[in-house]
């Protein structure tokens, strides 16, 4: 009967394991640009945007990489791809104020919106993505 009852329990743990994957598990684009915009907005809220006008372009390359790059099919709905797009035009909007040296103001504004939309992205309770 313990043999049983370990058994059960060890099948449920290693179910659990496996349902309760975040979307940076399972989405390795998604996981690429949060290691990029966790290293860069952090630094601009506070005051220092060097760190985002040195790698603007490569978040943008990240943000494009969403929809290049293989999706899970449970991140594969329209509010996703939805975000996933804006993601992808609010990257290009920050590269482009960093390369026309807009203002700090300007620059912080614009990745604040970035940071936005890519919580949008991961925050969404699976359940609630379709």
């Amino acid at each position: 009967m313990k043999i049983k009852t370990f058994t059960i329990l060890a099948f449920l743990l290693a179910f659990h394991s496996i349902t309760a994957q975040s979307i940076f598990d399972k989405w390795q684009a998604v996981k690429e640009f949060n290691e990029v915009l966790s290293q860069t907005y952090p630094p601009a809220k506070g005051g220092d945007l060097e760190p985002v006008k040195i790698r603007s372009e490569e978040m943008m390359i990240k943000a494009e990489a969403l929809l290049k790059l293989d999706i899970p099919a449970e991140y594969r709905t329209k509010s996703i791809l939805a975000f996933a797009e804006k993601l992808q035009l609010k990257s290009k909007m920050l590269h482009k104020l960093v390369l026309a040296k807009a203002p700090d103001a300007e620059i912080l504004k614009s990745v604040t919106e970035l940071n936005n939309t890519f919580q949008d992205i991961v925050g969404i309770p699976p359940a609630e993505k379709k």
